[in-house]
């Protein structure tokens, strides 16, 4: 994985906290539970042998995955963010042209801190694609599964 990913400090910590459990705690429960479904005989025929496998399986796949993301991993500083545009970190207020009562404030991170609901969205949503470089007073129409939304950028600020 070449590509670098953008965390803030506490995604980068989560990440790590993750990493930790999973090689401390996680990957030393699974191997106790393959060496308990071992003891029962049989392997060819023994289905929580498989699931155990299964789940060492998956937990290694993760590892693998949050290692990778560690690796590739540039911190952003919420003060070096600038608020002329909207970029990765930068929080944004916008207008719903369709309904002018809504008003509505997103914050646009990494795909790997993306929440809804926190408000929270990826760079790489619809959303998100459709806001990057957008500046106040900005007009933007967004295609979505279901349908066309449309904004008007009010105010870009950082948290």
């Amino acid at each position: 994985m070449s590509d670098r990913i953008y965390l803030t400090r506490d995604g980068y910590n989560r990440l790590k906290d993750e990493l930790y459990v999973l090689v401390h705690e996680t990957r030393k429960e699974v191997l106790e539970k393959i060496a308990e479904a071992r003891s029962h005989g049989d392997l060819s025929e023994n289905a929580e042998y498989d699931a155990a496998r299964e789940e060492q399986s998956q937990t290694e796949a993760r590892i693998a995955e949050i290692e990778n993301k560690l690796a590739s991993a540039s911190i952003l500083d919420p003060k070096q963010i600038k608020t002329d545009k909207v970029y990765i970190l930068t929080s944004v207020k916008l207008k719903n042209l369709d309904d002018q009562q809504e008003i509505i404030e997103y914050t646009l991170v990494s795909s790997e801190e993306a929440d809804s609901d926190l408000g929270k969205i990826s760079v790489r949503s619809p959303v998100g694609k459709s806001l990057i470089g957008k500046t106040v007073g900005d007009k933007v129409s967004i295609r979505v599964p279901s349908g066309e939304l449309h904004y008007q950028v009010l105010d870009i600020f950082v948290k």
